[in-house]
């Protein structure tokens, strides 16, 4: 049965629990097509952070049989030694720049191929910038939009001067529909491209901030509230979510918090919880209003008529812009908890002898097991096969156990 209104892919940010997004997206589609009788197909595709270059990787190959493995193939190239490349310079840079001592107003230049002048992390991203240029098929990007197959493309990045986020956006005659009159959040039309999918993926210190035109930009996870509202604005009749949170009852959150609170003093560990509050508990909390919104109106639908919208949507109009109406929704979260994942991996590995993979495992050693194995701040910075491999299996396995209801939201 042919899907009815436009679908849109909401994904969200987390660093190195991207590879989980990848698992989710290698089953979409290679593995569900056999089950829904056709291609899985989205019209509007936005992330944030490691979801923006997700994001534009399935608007620029979605229509192609293999880019659920090449997406695989991508995170399965990472690995410690090349992500965190450690160099005998860097021994006294980076404590400097971690003390604010550091040659703050120096710039990397832009390079010959397309990348934009950045203002230096804690560390290099030579690795990203590759595999974004050469792993995601930027001219079938436009291809798809120009024909049609691809309604919109969305990809938000905080820009640091303000601290607003700005979404770009990507559509075949360049516009952007009005957006909510919110003064930290700008809808901007653009020309989606390498710059913009890392500076949305670059988590403050850590990643280079990028320039795109006059204003530098990091990770877009960090202040956008309402991680659905781009795909809802550009017409979203139903969203796919992916989550990058295992989520717990109130019950099982008690029994942990005692032996937790054994941490509180660990910097890395704070740091950590810190980062999910900012990167994955908003995608939850918007989930939660939609789902609200979606009963409120279905009642009073049930109630008074189909009119019933009309009316309420009279003052919120002029509010902000565009109407309210019910948008169905389908999320996918990791069954397991994906610090303990990243505490486990690393507890398996072998120590190596070379000095630069010993001061990349140490930098990731840094940053520490948190309590009951819960390493927060890890799980975004463990970009490493082991880590991506579980991550992956995990991704598919949860979208496997869910084909029921995926086949449900796409008929």
């Amino acid at each position: 049965m042919p899907v009815t209104g436009r679908v849109g892919l909401v994904m969200s940010g987390g660093g190195a629990r991207g590879a989980y997004e990848a698992g989710v997206l290698s089953y979409l589609f290679e593995d569900l097509p056999k089950h829904l009788g056709r291609p899985v197909h989205f019209d509007i595709v936005t992330g944030s952070s490691v979801g923006a270059v997700h994001a534009c990787y399935v608007a620029a190959s979605q229509q192609a049989a293999s880019d659920g493995a090449a997406l695989l193939d991508l995170w399965r190239s990472l690995s410690l030694d090349r992500v965190f490349a450690v160099g005998p310079t860097d021994l006294v840079r980076v404590p400097w720049q971690l003390l604010g001592l550091g040659s703050v107003g120096a710039l990397l230049p832009a390079t010959d191929r397309g990348i934009p002048e950045r203002r230096p992390g804690l560390f290099d991203t030579e690795w990203l910038e590759e595999l974004v240029l050469e792993r995601i098929p930027w001219p079938a990007l436009r291809q798809n939009l120009e024909s049609g197959d691809l309604w919109a493309l969305a990809v938000t990045a905080t820009e640091i001067a303000t601290g607003r986020s700005v979404v770009f956006v990507d559509t075949k005659n360049g516009t952007v529909p009005s957006w909510a009159k919110d003064p930290f959040v700008v809808g901007r039309a653009a020309r989606i491209g390498p710059p913009h999918a890392l500076a949305s993926a670059a988590i403050p210190m850590i990643f280079p901030a990028v320039r795109i035109d006059r204003a530098f930009y990091c990770d877009g996870g960090l202040r956008l509230n309402t991680p659905l509202s781009p795909a809802l604005r550009l017409g979203a009749d139903r969203v796919l979510v992916i989550g990058l949170r295992h989520p717990r009852t109130a019950e099982e959150e008690d029994r942990l918090a005692r032996r937790r609170e054994e941490n509180i003093g660990r910097p890395t560990y704070l740091l950590g919880k810190a980062l999910n509050a900012l990167l994955l508990d908003r995608i939850e909390y918007d989930i939660d209003r939609l789902r609200l919104f979606n009963a409120i109106l279905e009642s009073g639908v049930r109630a008074y008529g189909p009119a019933f919208l009309e009316r309420v949507n009279e003052p919120i109009i002029a509010q902000r812009n565009a109407p309210y109406r019910i948008v169905r929704h389908c999320i996918l979260r990791p069954s397991k908890d994906l610090g303990t994942v990243a505490a486990e991996c690393l507890a398996h590995q072998s120590r190596s002898r070379g000095l630069r993979d010993w001061l990349s495992r140490s930098v990731v050693r840094y940053a520490g097991h948190g309590a009951l194995g819960e390493a927060d701040l890890l799980s975004y910075l463990f970009f490493d096969r082991c880590y991506a491999e579980h991550l992956i299996e995990l991704g598919r396995h949860d979208a496997e156990h869910a084909a029921e209801e995926l086949v449900r939201f796409f008929s």
